[in-house]
């Protein structure tokens, strides 16, 4: 198989059916808090490198600021063109000689008021080049961690794996603690979820079982990080509890702008820089 257009395009329905539906669950939680805010979307379209030529899709940034979430981005895009050609050879499938690639995905990071509510990330991705392959995963980022918000995460995401393969979970939970670590800080950014990435289409049959797994990863997310929210939501926090956040949320930022392969790819591939950066969190502190 070598035209993966169609494929691409079913991806980026699923992945804009996923967005419509956790913006609704965002802002329902919203209005159960006596909030009235809601997602502003504006769209974008990817600036071409040096050489492509004109338009090469875009995406839209979903941003909400409210009672609850502080701020919450869900970002979808579906963008082609060339990669540039020293940055080519880091992607799977692609080098300087074989460097068009197609990429559609959904993006989302929500940094909470209350800093018992953890902070969370999720992201999944189709992409082509030589190759195609789906990519993705969520994990859990609490100032305050509660080990049985841990457990429910965790389990929501091993029963995801479960139905996919026997060793997925163990094996993309070990990834994200590895992906997901601040090595100059020594420390994980939060307390872990699943991470994959590769999960290469050969035939038909492999691309349907792996878009099969990507939409329960992005379901198993729907269903259980709205409830963590609902339980902590209304809890009292101090002084202490605010700063502990801050503090926090400055590590997360070091990973996003140091670390993180999300951020590279979007800048390297002329993609929208408010939507890149729509991660970082709306306030945090450096001791």
């Amino acid at each position: 198989m070598n035209d993966w257009t169609t494929h691409t395009a079913r991806a980026s329905a699923w992945f804009e059916h996923l967005r419509d539906a956790i913006c609704a669950e965002f802002e329902a939680i919203e209005r159960e808090a006596g909030s009235e805010a809601a997602f502003v979307y504006t769209p974008w379209q990817r600036s071409a490198l040096e050489g492509e030529g004109a338009e090469t899709g875009g995406g839209t940034r979903g941003l909400m600021k409210g009672r609850v979430f502080e701020k919450v981005g869900v970002n979808i895009s579906t963008v082609a063109g060339g990669l540039a050609r020293d940055f080519a050879a880091t992607i799977n499938g692609a080098s300087a000689d074989a460097n068009a690639f197609t990429a559609t995905g959904i993006s989302l990071v929500a940094h909470m008021a209350n800093p018992h509510v953890p902070a969370v990330h999720m992201n999944t991705r189709f992409l082509t080049t030589t190759k195609a392959w789906f990519g993705g995963g969520a994990d859990l980022n609490p100032p305050i961690p509660y080990e049985e918000d841990t457990a429910e995460f965790h389990a929501a995401f091993r029963s995801a794996c479960d139905a996919f393969a026997p060793d997925a979970y163990d094996r993309y939970k070990a990834w994200a603690d590895e992906y997901f670590y601040i090595p100059h800080r020594k420390v994980h950014r939060g307390v872990g979820g699943i991470f994959y990435d590769h999960l290469e289409c050969a035939d038909e049959a492999q691309w349907e079982a792996n878009f099969a797994f990507t939409r329960a990863v992005g379901e198993a997310f729907l269903e259980v990080f709205p409830r963590i929210v609902r339980g902590r939501l209304g809890m009292a926090w101090t002084a202490e509890d605010k700063a502990r956040q801050l503090e926090w949320r400055g590590r997360y930022a070091e990973f996003n702008l140091v670390y993180d392969r999300g951020t590279l790819f979007g800048l390297k591939t002329g993609g929208n820089i408010d939507a890149i950066l729509m991660s970082l969190p709306p306030e945090a502190t450096w001791s």
